[in-house]
């Protein structure tokens, strides 16, 4: 195999910028108390979500504030259909509980459609 020389490598790495970069995906961690407390920036035309699995029966008390407008859902995934047991757009804070439907990976997510980076504060605790 024959590498590419280095000019082309650099434009295709620059041309390709714009759809490389990824949004940031973090794994749910619970504390010992059965809570999991997280900040980010969400990068402008990008989104953030936070994901783990849940038993089916499993209540999570949820609530964010974002320093600016954002879209914000909770979902999962059976086969290739999504199901979104919460979802708003263009919120800054809100709260609510998921009830686990079933066992499954579920995800907090946020999109941020404005021009610059909004700094998101998320709460999770989980309950019976």
């Amino acid at each position: 195999m024959t590498a590419l020389p280095p000019a082309i490598t650099v434009a295709l790495v620059l041309s390709g910028a714009p759809f490389l970069a990824t949004a940031e995906i973090a794994d749910l961690q619970w504390d010992t108390a059965g809570r999991a407390e997280r900040t980010f920036d969400v990068a402008p035309a990008k989104f953030v979500e936070l994901c783990g699995k849940l038993p089916a029966g499993a209540k999570v008390r949820w609530q964010f504030e974002a320093a600016a407008p954002l879209n914000f859902n909770v979902h999962y995934h059976v086969g290739k259909e999504v199901r979104y047991p919460a979802r708003a757009d263009q919120v800054r804070m809100s709260s609510g509980e998921l009830h686990a439907a079933i066992e499954q990976d579920y995800c907090w997510m946020w999109t941020n459609k404005t021009p610059s980076p909004v700094a998101l504060s998320v709460k999770l605790s989980r309950g019976s």
